[in-house]
């Protein structure tokens, strides 16, 4: 049985390849999305998906604006995910993938038209298992399910 198609899944775990390496490499934005729309989305003949570092089904719209907006407010998103982290525990001790997720997530949180809040820390979840084995997808939630409490109250005030 064929895997089911997650187009938007796909363009989520692009965009925090993508973040990463423009960390990394101090590229910017257009350059690395410019780099993954000619070489690592879509399907090009002989090439596999996401064990060989392709998301072969990626939203690239999607995947565009969520690098773009990530790097555009990068300075208001580590500030964000510095005052919720732990005390004494800076945006750099985290671990450069991790950091790359909450800083993707935060953004779509931050688009007026992107997906609900509880969509978007379910999809940077399953991206986050994809990525570690360990506490990191307990943090992902966590920072993530905080994120979102402030970013969109309105989507977590109770029911009248």
């Amino acid at each position: 049985m064929a895997a089911k198609s997650r187009p938007r899944t796909s363009a989520r775990v692009a965009a925090v390849q993508a973040l990463f390496q423009a960390e990394q490499t101090q590229i910017s934005a257009e350059t690395v999305i410019d780099e993954f729309i000619r070489h690592r989305l879509g399907e090009l003949p002989g090439t596999g998906g996401f064990e060989d570092g392709r998301a072969p089904d990626a939203d690239v719209k999607l995947f565009s604006r969520i690098v773009r907006a990530a790097t555009l407010q990068q300075d208001e998103l580590d500030a964000l995910i510095a005052a919720n982290l732990p005390e004494g525990w800076p945006t750099e001790r985290l671990d450069p993938v991790l950091r790359a997720l909450m800083r993707a997530g935060a953004a779509e949180f931050w688009m007026p038209d992107s997906a609900p809040a509880k969509v978007i820390i379910n999809e940077y979840l399953d991206v986050a298992h994809g990525f570690f084995e360990g506490e990191e997808p307990r943090m992902a939630n966590g920072m993530l399910d905080r994120l979102a409490r402030l970013l969109r109250p309105k989507e977590f005030a109770p029911a009248e």
